[in-house]
């Protein structure tokens, strides 16, 4: 890459990288606004129920952008990262939180949902390329603070559920960081899946525990809220985490408690305590500290062909088409030539490489 090319595409990826952060804010917004508005729904649905119509929800919100554009075909690399991904995250950790629930209270159980940042960081580092630099680890930190913070502020009553939430936590980082690996699937088909495989395991589940009581208004209101609060949530999330790696997107999605609270303020009337406005400025202050991080360093790319949602002004895609180049971003199979160059990046589907 020539130095005119570099700096050029310095500058974009300065501009640009944002968008991926705001990305993973507006998907920590959506998700946030489950928690008041389940509350709600909880009135009328159990548990298993709520969750699995939450989750068909989001497969019929993203449904009709799901399958707009031809079908592609996934690698066995792929498919068994998006089984896995479902299957840890959609569908056990779920039943170990639950179960955990039912042996603590809500307050405790809370205490530990930190874990699942943790988990994605710890995973990430340890498995999958995901690198943190002193700043990454400051913010993880931080985040895990704020919300074990806004969690005390419950009175938790013990720790005897610690160990099941924590192998949930341990699910979820994994589902996290299988999910920005995947390519050759586009946000919303991923989605989609996951959203129909879940919610027809949990609301079969919860059938089985309890009979169907609730209104058809209430099953309705709980698809829509599933349709924004996991379709739109996750959608967002996936767009981010291919950008940012599962780590940065986590800490940034780790603010959804904050959204719910603010929605729980505005919808429920609920105050805010004190230690709810020292968890937000120690979260903010988390992603200050995330923002300023920079990860520059000579890299290899080795050769590879795959397929994902790409444009060609990023610098890692000017493989030739058989018309036009297109002006925006589209999702085709593609071949990368070997290159060795020096720019900022985060740790996304192109640079998972070794430090």
């Amino acid at each position: 890459m020539s130095p005119r090319a570099f700096s050029c595409y310095h500058l974009l990826v300065t501009s640009a990288k944002f968008f991926p952060i705001l990305w993973a804010l507006a998907a920590a917004a959506a998700f946030g606004f489950a928690a008041p508005a389940g509350k709600i729904l909880l009135g009328a649905l159990p548990p298993f129920q709520l969750a699995g119509l939450l989750y068909l929800g989001a497969a019929l919100g993203t449904g009709p952008w799901a399958f707009d554009s031809a079908s592609h075909r996934l690698t066995r690399r792929n498919t068994a990262r998006l089984c896995a991904a479902i299957g840890f995250g959609g569908v056990i950790a779920p039943v170990l939180l639950l179960y955990g629930l039912k042996s603590a209270s809500a307050a405790s159980v809370s205490l530990w949902l930190p874990l699942e940042l943790v988990a994605t960081a710890a995973l990430g580092v340890l498995f999958f390329h995901d690198s943190l630099g002193r700043g990454g680890w400051i913010a993880v930190g931080g985040a895990a603070a704020a919300a074990a913070i806004l969690a005390w502020g419950e009175k938790a009553a013990g720790l005897r559920a610690g160990g099941l939430v924590a192998a949930a936590c341990l699910c979820w980082g994994l589902d996290n960081q299988l999910t920005a690996l995947v390519d050759g699937l586009s946000a919303p088909r991923f989605a989609f899946w996951k959203g129909l495989v879940a919610g027809a395991v949990n609301l079969g589940v919860g059938l089985a525990l309890a009979p169907w009581t609730a209104s058809a208004r209430d099953a309705a209101a709980a698809l829509a809220l599933g349709a924004i609060s996991y379709g739109a949530s996750l959608v967002l999330y996936i767009t981010a985490a291919r950008k940012l790696g599962a780590a940065r997107s986590q800490i940034v999605f780790s603010s959804a408690p904050f959204f719910g609270l603010l929605f729980s303020v505005l919808v429920l009337g609920e105050s805010v305590a004190a230690t709810q406005y020292a968890a937000a400025i120690v979260l903010a202050a988390s992603l200050a500290m995330l923002l300023r991080e920079r990860h520059e360093h000579a890299h290899t790319h080795e050769a590879l062909a795959h397929e994902h949602h790409h444009r060609h002004d990023d610098g890692h895609h000017e493989h030739a088409h058989a018309g036009p180049v297109p002006a925006a971003g589209h999702s085709h199979r593609h071949e990368h030539e070997p290159i060795e160059h020096v720019h900022a990046h985060w740790p996304d589907l192109h640079h998972r490489h070794e430090h």
